[in-house]
């Protein structure tokens, strides 16, 4: 099998891995365009209003988009922060959606959980600065809206607790931490453990002026083959009066995630809470309500994630599903997944954005749509005639940076002819 980017799934068919303004802002002027009338939902904002999302994916685990490289001076790292911040702007786009928790670490300093890695190379060490204060502030000035992404489970890229910062809460409750597929997550099962996520989480939506709340992909963890979450413990612990230990997990993660929309709505702030799971909830074969899909990895099944049941249950604010794939793709058909997940969110108030893999445009060891400059453009062309869909998100800052072949300018020239403001 094989791994690609950010995200995987084993498809059936090819056994291939693929998972505003702020106060002070600048103005900016409307669209002033109206969709194609579809078959569904009620008027837009994007349409109507002339508000939209238009992110992109900031991602600081293993380095990924920022910093380059861990070790950087502050001012260089700040340096290369306004960088991508400036780089949205000129891509006329509205928001960043910046990782702020990789690996049960902060980007911020927390009194839960130490200063990440990913800056100055050793994790706990004061970096010298504030990057999420940072952040928010400039994105401000810049009229982005900020929103802060947070990774609930995972802890680390190994499975070694000692090499975790001295006073890791993993090291010191080794008891909530297990192993898997050669990485340490927190076990969603333990009930202390979904309090302090929540706690370390809300410590950073309480002290800043983050514009949302974003939880990626990542809940019980991708299937490794051959290997097995070890919970049965926790299970025959907590999971008395369920039918079976995936409907125990799946509660977990609803806990989860209703107990943190509550959280963030008791701060009084008007601050929206958003996920952005894999794209493929469960295929019709599992599922009549699913979508015509036949992928490999089902996020009800797989992740024990009911991203449907969040969404119908209006416990989330926007919703943005991971539509890597190209149109025409057999599996996972992106001109099949949209109007799904466009039913799911029909008359429940919830926005829906669209997860757009910008990354795999031009990468060579992606199929031949992926080699079209005009592929994505072609994704946000069909989805104009979804007065649901009120934006999309690209996958990722580098990405939008580099701009491989030139399909995030093609975008840019076909769609986003001005500045407009997000459609929250």
């Amino acid at each position: 099998m094989q791994r690609t980017g950010r995200r995987g799934f084993v498809t059936a068919a090819a056994g291939a891995l693929a998972a505003l303004t702020s106060p002070g802002a600048a103005p900016m002027s409307p669209r002033g365009t109206v969709a194609a009338p579809d078959a569904g939902s009620g008027g837009s904002r994007r349409h109507a209003g002339g508000r939209e999302f238009r992110g992109m994916w900031l991602a600081t685990v293993a380095n990924r988009d920022w910093p380059s490289r861990p070790g950087l001076a502050p001012a260089e790292q700040r340096t290369e922060l306004l960088a991508h911040l400036d780089t949205a702007v000129a891509r006329k786009l509205n928001a960043v959606v910046l990782q702020v928790r990789p690996t049960a670490d902060s980007l911020w300093p927390s009194p839960y959980e130490p200063w990440t890695q990913y800056l100055t190379g050793v994790q706990g060490q004061d970096p010298g600065w504030d990057p999420l204060g940072t952040a928010v502030r400039e994105a401000h000035r810049r009229g982005l809206e900020l929103h802060a992404w947070f990774n609930p489970y995972r802890v680390a890229g190994h499975t070694d607790l000692s090499r975790l910062a001295e006073g890791h809460p993993a090291r010191t409750r080794p008891e909530w931490v297990l192993p898997y597929g050669g990485k340490l997550y927190y076990n969603p099962g333990i009930p202390e453990v979904r309090g302090f996520v929540q706690d370390a989480m809300m410590d950073a939506v309480r002290r800043y002026d983050v514009d949302g709340v974003h939880f990626d992909d990542y809940f019980y963890p991708y299937p490794v083959a051959g290997q097995v979450f070890a919970d049965d413990e926790t299970y025959a612990r907590y999971g008395a009066g369920f039918p079976d230990k995936a409907s125990w997990r799946r509660d977990n993660i609803d806990r989860l995630v209703r107990g943190m929309a509550r959280r963030i709505r008791r701060t009084g702030k008007d601050v929206p809470f958003g996920i952005s799971p894999f794209g493929v909830w469960r295929n019709i074969a599992t599922d009549p309500l699913g979508s015509d899909t036949t992928a490999g990895v089902q996020t009800y099944d797989d992740l024990h994630a009911d991203t449907r049941r969040w969404v119908r249950e209006g416990w989330i604010n926007y919703v943005v599903p991971q539509i890597y794939w190209n149109i025409g793709f057999a599996p996972a058909d992106y001109a099949k997944l949209l109007p799904w997940w466009h039913e799911v969110v029909r008359d429940t108030g919830v926005d829906l954005y669209i997860g757009e893999a910008l990354y795999k445009a031009g990468d060579p060891a992606q199929p031949a749509p992926w080699q079209d400059p005009a592929e994505l453009s072609r994704h946000l062309s069909l989805a104009r005639g979804y007065r649901g869909v009120h934006g999309h998100c690209f996958f990722s800052a580098k990405e939008v940076m580099t701009d491989r072949v030139g399909a995030m300018a093609r975008v840019v020239a076909d769609h986003y002819p001005t500045r407009v403001r997000p459609s929250g």
